[in-house]
């Protein structure tokens, strides 16, 4: 995927660092903006919804005014825009708590601004890979109960209720409404998401499945132990 173009907007609070990865992203063809407030931040998300949004965020955890636990889940009431949580610390509470605000992946500081480019590439190619289709028939929905998925137009309704995911937890249950019924194991999962190589800690993906069992129900949702998660209708 091409960068040209790919605006992103850089919440942190640390100008040295802010500084050398907005150059270094600048360098591999990033559009960059920075800000050093959580609640600049916001507000600068918000006025740029409509008019000119950006296409990713990276948001610090520790930031003045408010942290970025707190954007992220102020964010997510008006935004599905991919956001990269940043923290220096790596005990992983920072990446559990990121993670179940609404963040789609996690980096621990220092990183490496290749991983970063990686990191940026593989979820801007998961929003892009769901922008829904053209519309020429009338699609099928599954699995049935109550709970609607359309993989085309990609909308989620249950009990007739539009439920709102993140790019990342629509694969996620894309993935899951597949062969309903049938086991995914964790590792397929990872991959199909994150694409192979990932060397993250692997409890991001039970934060994003906690997630969408919170928002689908929690029964549809099987976990299998040691393997995977099974989707029930």
């Amino acid at each position: 995927m091409e960068t040209p173009g790919i605006r992103l907007l850089m919440i942190e609070d640390d100008e040295v660092i802010r500084e050398a990865t907005t150059l270094g992203l600048s360098r591999l063809g990033y559009l960059v903006e920075g800000v050093g407030d959580g609640l600049e931040g916001l507000e600068r998300l918000k006025a740029q919804q409509t008019t000119n949004p950006v296409d990713a965020v990276l948001l610090d955890v520790m930031l003045p005014t408010m942290n970025g636990t707190q954007v992220c889940r102020a964010l997510r009431r008006f935004s599905r825009v991919p956001v990269i949580m940043v923290s220096a610390r790596g005990d992983g509470i920072d990446m559990v708590n990121g993670l179940d605000a609404g963040a789609d992946d996690y980096l621990a500081k220092p990183f490496d601004l290749q991983v970063l480019d990686a990191r940026l590439r593989a979820v801007l190619r998961r929003t892009r890979e769901l922008i829904p289709a053209p519309i020429e028939a009338e699609s099928p929905k599954t699995p049935g109960n109550g709970l609607d998925i359309d993989p085309h137009r990609l909308s989620v309704t249950l009990d007739g209720q539009v439920v709102h995911l993140t790019p990342t937890e629509m694969r996620i249950l894309l993935i899951l409404s597949q062969d309903p019924g049938s086991v995914v194991s964790r590792t397929e999962i990872l991959t199909e998401v994150w694409g192979h190589g990932w060397d993250s800690d692997h409890r991001v993906i039970d934060v994003h499945v906690q997630r969408l069992r919170r928002k689908i129900g929690a029964e549809r949702v099987e976990t299998v132990r040691g393997f995977g998660y099974r989707l029930h209708g």
